[in-house]
């Protein structure tokens, strides 16, 4: 960490919950903070569904941030209603909010997501990314300084998440902000999520980045077995949507959108595993499976 703050305690940590509303870059950010790739990423909104922990571990800092899905107001199925619980109801919880921005594009999402954090009443960054898209930097004074005037934000951080712009900075001012506490993982560790979950992930990242702006929202991911022998790991994954004219469209012509975005989804977990994986890949149908309670907490959505 390239910061002159001194240590006044054995041990700082604590949690720091990433907000925002949809596809302003909360993944990117998390990724880029940790140095490795943990949240999938695609330019659909709604990418993220679940809070995803990861711990950036630095000397005495540990700071354990939540990567939430993007805060937004059409709540009409159960898995948009679950996805926006999942991202507000940890507020109470943390001990630092970063909100996170694209650019000067403030939308009614974003008044939604900084009326939560008014009634959380916890400390709180504004973080302006995507920051590389501005041609005259000059422009983010007038933004800076609304930000400021609202004097709800501790510190305003400009960013560029995908180019780590302005990481650093806004790492140093997270560890600065954490309460004198040991830490609660390892330093090595960096989520607490499982293999499977991981794999989940990946899966469902090929499908977000393959298919139209409406089917990915329609489809859900579910490993069915993840065996290991040896070098090898053996994984069954079945790829849900909700009617008969989206499975042909996941499949493709003679299976061959499938196929790809089997070996893509292949490589990234090998990767992952440090092993070789062979993945097998069936879709399946199951009716209304966003907006059915039992359906979605038979799917990890908990």
């Amino acid at each position: 960490m390239s910061s002159n703050i001194v240590p006044k305690a054995e041990s700082y940590c604590g949690y720091v919950a990433i907000i925002g509303r949809p596809n302003v870059g909360k993944s990117t950010l998390l990724n880029h903070v940790l140095r490795q790739k943990l949240s999938i990423t695609s330019r659909k909104p709604q990418t993220t569904r679940h809070n995803l922990l990861g711990v950036d571990t630095e000397r005495a800092f540990q700071a354990i941030y939540l990567d939430t899905p993007g805060i937004h107001d059409d709540v009409k199925r159960a898995i948009n209603r679950y996805m926006v619980k999942k991202a507000t109801s940890i507020l109470v919880d943390v001990d630092l909010v970063a909100m996170v921005l694209d650019r000067d594009k403030w939308t009614a999402h974003d008044d939604l997501v900084l009326q939560h954090i008014k009634r959380a009443g916890k400390p709180t960054f504004a973080i302006i990314n995507k920051i590389d898209l501005i041609q005259d930097k000059a422009d983010l004074l007038p933004v800076i300084d609304r930000l400021a005037k609202m004097q709800l934000f501790d510190e305003v951080i400009p960013v560029s998440a995908l180019k780590r712009e302005g990481l650093d900075v806004f790492r140093k001012q997270v560890f600065a902000m954490l309460p004198a506490h040991s830490h609660l993982f390892p330093p090595d560790q960096l989520t607490d999520k499982s293999e499977r979950f991981l794999v989940g992930e990946i899966i469902r990242e090929k499908l977000m980045r393959s298919l139209g702006d409406e089917l990915p929202h329609r489809t859900g991911v579910v490993i069915e077995a993840f065996k290991q022998r040896d070098d090898l790991v053996e994984i069954q994954a079945d790829i849900y949507v909700e009617r008969n004219g989206q499975k042909r469209i996941v499949i493709g012509a003679r299976g061959e959108k499938l196929k790809r975005m089997g070996s893509e989804a292949r490589k990234d977990i090998e990767q992952l595993l440090g092993c070789k994986v062979m993945l097998h890949l069936w879709v399946k149908v199951k009716a209304g499976w966003t907006d059915s309670r039992v359906e979605l907490s038979r799917m990890g959505y908990d």
